[in-house]
C-alpha cells in the first residue's frame, strides 16, 4: 500500500471518530444530576441506590443536587450536557409541570432530553406541625376555617409538585389559608418542626422519621392507597376528600440524542441496581413502588403527565416568571 494512501485513510478515521459521541469509560463518574435539595423525596432515593447503581454501571455514580427555580436549574445542567453517558439526572413530577407554571422555559421538558426509565413512584403525605391541633383531616379543616387566612401552608417550592397537591387539597377543602414557598424540601421540613408553618404536603421518605419522632404529625396519605411503609396513615380520599389523589414519581434522563446503545447500558443498570436486595429493601422501608419502564414508555409516560399537570395548573392558576 502507497504510505501516502495509508494516511489519508488514517486521517478520515481520525476526523470520523471526533464526530462520533464519547462513551462512558469506567474509569470515569457518572454525574446523577438531583434538580432539589438535599433532603427531598428524590435525594433520599438517589442517595440509597447510588453504590448498587454504581456497581451495576461499573462505574462510581456521584450524586450531585443543584436545587433552583423549581428544578430548571438543574434539569438545564443536564439538557447542557454532552451525550455520551457521563452525565444523567434524576426528575420527578416537577420536569413536566415547569412548562406549564413557567412563562419562559430555557429548553424544552420534552425533546431536549432523554428519557431511560420511570423507574417507580414514592408516596406523599399531608403532615402539621406537632403544635398543631389537629391530626386528621377533618380536624385540620375545621381548625383552618375557624381562622381564615390566619394559618399557613408550606410548599418545596412555587409551582413544583408538593405546591399543587397543596394547593388541591386547600381547594377541594373549601379552605383561605397563606402559601408559603421554599427553596427546596429541606428548608420547608426545617420550618415544619420549627413551628413557622403549620401543614403541607412532603414525600414520605423525607419526612419518615421526624413523623415516627412525633415532631410532625401525619395527617393523610395523598395517593389512592395506604402505603406499607407506613398503613397506619389513611389516606386523604377515605378521609372524606374523595377525589383527591396525587403519586409522586422519579425518572432517570439523559440529554437529548444519548446513542440506544447508552440509554440501553444505562437504563439495564438502573434496573439492576434497584433490583438487589439491599436497595429493594431500602425502597420497601420508605414505601416507594420500583416498577422501571423502558425508555418508550418513559417517554409516552411524560407526555401524558405533561397534558395533565398542565391541566392542574391552569385550575390552580399558576403562573411565573
Amino acid at each position: 500500500m502507497h504510505p501516502t494512501t495509508l494516511t489519508r485513510r488514517q486521517l478520515l478515521g481520525a476526523c470520523a471518530a471526533l464526530t462520533l459521541p464519547a462513551f462512558a469509560q469506567s474509569d470515569k463518574p457518572v454525574r446523577l444530576i438531583l434538580p432539589i435539595s438535599a433532603g427531598s423525596g428524590v435525594d433520599v432515593i438517589a442517595r440509597a441506590s447510588s453504590v448498587a447503581v454504581g456497581k451495576a454501571l461499573g462505574q462510581p455514580l456521584v450524586v450531585e443536587n443543584l436545587p433552583g427555580a423549581g428544578g430548571i436549574t438543574g434539569a438545564s445542567a443536564v439538557a447542557k450536557a454532552a451525550p455520551d453517558g457521563l452525565t444523567l439526572g434524576m426528575v420527578s413530577n416537577n420536569h413536566v409541570i415547569n412548562p406549564a407554571v413557567y412563562r419562559k422555559m430555557p429548553f424544552d421538558a420534552i425533546t431536549d432530553f432523554t428519557p431511560i426509565s420511570v423507574i417507580g413512584a414514592t408516596p406523599l403525605v399531608l403532615v402539621a406541625g406537632k403544635g398543631v391541633a389537629a391530626g386528621n383531616v377533618k380536624e385540620l379543616v375545621a381548625l383552618v376555617k375557624a381562622q381564615p387566612d390566619a394559618l399557613n401552608y408550606a410548599s418545596s417550592g412555587n409551582g413544583t409538585i408538593i405546591h399543587l397537591a397543596g394547593e388541591m387539597f386547600v381547594e377541594q377543602a373549601g379552605l383561605r389559608v397563606r402559601h408559603i414557598p421554599y427553596k427546596g424540601t429541606g428548608p420547608m421540613v426545617n420550618d415544619l418542626l420549627g413551628g413557622q408553618v403549620q401543614f403541607g404536603v412532603v414525600a414520605l421518605p423525607a419526612i419518615q422519621a421526624h413523623i415516627k419522632s412525633g415532631m410532625v404529625k401525619a395527617i393523610g396519605l395523598c395517593g389512592a392507597q395506604r402505603s406499607p411503609a407506613a398503613p397506619e396513615i389513611p389516606t386523604i380520599a377515605e378521609q372524606g376528600l374523595p377525589d383527591y389523589e396525587v403519586e409522586g414519581w422519579f425518572a432517570v434522563v439523559g440529554p437529548a440524542r444519548l446513542p440506544a446503545a447508552e440509554v440501553k447500558r444505562v437504563h439495564d443498570a438502573f434496573a439492576r441496581g434497584f433490583a438487589s436486595p439491599e436497595v429493594v429493601e431500602a425502597m420497601a422501608r420508605q414505601g416507594n413502588v420500583i416498577r422501571p419502564t423502558s425508555p418508550e414508555e418513559a417517554a409516552r409516560f411524560f407526555r401524558s403527565e405533561a397534558a395533565r399537570y398542565a391541566a392542574l395548573a391552569r385550575k390552580a392558576n399558576v403562573v411565573l416568571d
